[in-house]
């Protein structure tokens, strides 16, 4: 079953459709699970530029619909795997990536925090973001608690620090990981979780929630881009909350587009410029026109 795979060349003089196709996704095979979407070997090495799996580091598959990362199993090497923003349920590829140091996760469709078990097999695990997923709870504390005691050797989780204090108190409060979660369940959530969800629930990150990184991420994107870190004193007027709606909407969809732009060949990128260029002589020719 592919995903992700190239999708045909844009025409001439159209940037959406060229942005848009660098993150096409094709659907299962007819007997698959509806919604089902899977990270191919094609794709991990157009992502990560490498031409063998053995050879891949670092691997950004940020808001790509994925459910299915069974690749991971034949990623050996990799150290930084991005994952956030998808619809993954099931950890237990990963466990495979024995040189992995910071795996990111959030905003993805993690039920249960048995899925735990399959990280205590990483030696070299440091950096962890797993917030916003289902298996986080109402519990903010018990959650972080029981991931610290499952993974003591974290720097840090969801973008904080982890202390010396919280590993003590891990011990006590946390609940310890022992089994990974029950196949069954899982193939139940992941049946009724997935099921129109990666057009849907992409549509509306697209939309709405582009810009809820945090400012770690953002410059995170931003460094693969290979663009300048935003400070932290103006990160804030980055926030959705701090702008009106038009402004907002103008941001979500230029960050989709620096997003995008990685995925591009020459040619492809050659579109966006003509387009670019084309639309802002005309916008200036409106504003001298409105002047008079």
């Amino acid at each position: 079953m592919d995903a992700m795979a190239p999708a045909p060349k844009p025409a001439p003089g159209n940037a959406v459709e060229a942005a848009e196709a660098a993150l096409v996704t094709r659907p299962g095979k007819p007997d698959a699970p509806a919604g089902t979407m899977k990270l191919t070997r094609k794709a991990v090495l157009s992502r990560a530029k490498a031409t063998e799996l053995g050879s891949v580091r670092k691997l950004n598959c940020w808001g790509s619909h994925l459910t299915d990362i069974s690749i991971c199993r034949e990623l050996p090497n990799v150290e930084v795997i991005t994952f956030s923003v998808n619809n993954i349920s099931d950890l237990e590829p990963v466990s495979q990536c024995q040189h992995l140091t910071e795996l990111y996760l959030r905003k993805n469709r993690i039920a249960s925090l048995a899925e735990l078990f399959h990280l205590k097999k990483l030696p070299h695990l440091r950096i962890l973001w797993l917030s916003e997923n289902p298996c986080c709870g109402l519990d903010p504390h018990r959650y972080r608690m029981t991931v610290l005691r499952n993974l003591p050797s974290l720097q840090k989780l969801d973008n904080q620090l982890v202390t010396e204090e919280e590993l003590s108190r891990a011990l006590l409060e946390g609940e310890e990981i022992t089994a990974p979660p029950d196949k069954l369940d899982l193939d139940n959530c992941c049946q009724n979780t997935t099921t129109e969800s990666s057009v849907t629930d992409y549509t509306a990150e697209s939309e709405n929630e582009l810009m809820s990184f945090s400012l770690e991420e953002t410059n995170k994107i931003r460094q693969q881009l290979g663009m300048k870190p935003v400070p932290r004193d103006k990160f804030s007027s980055f926030s959705p909350r701090e702008v009106d709606g038009n402004r907002k909407n103008r941001n979500n969809i230029l960050n989709a587009i620096l997003l995008l732009l990685e995925e591009l060949d020459s040619e492809g990128l050659e579109v966006v410029y003509q387009t670019s260029g084309n639309k802002l002589q005309a916008l200036k020719k409106k504003e001298l026109h409105e002047e008079r």
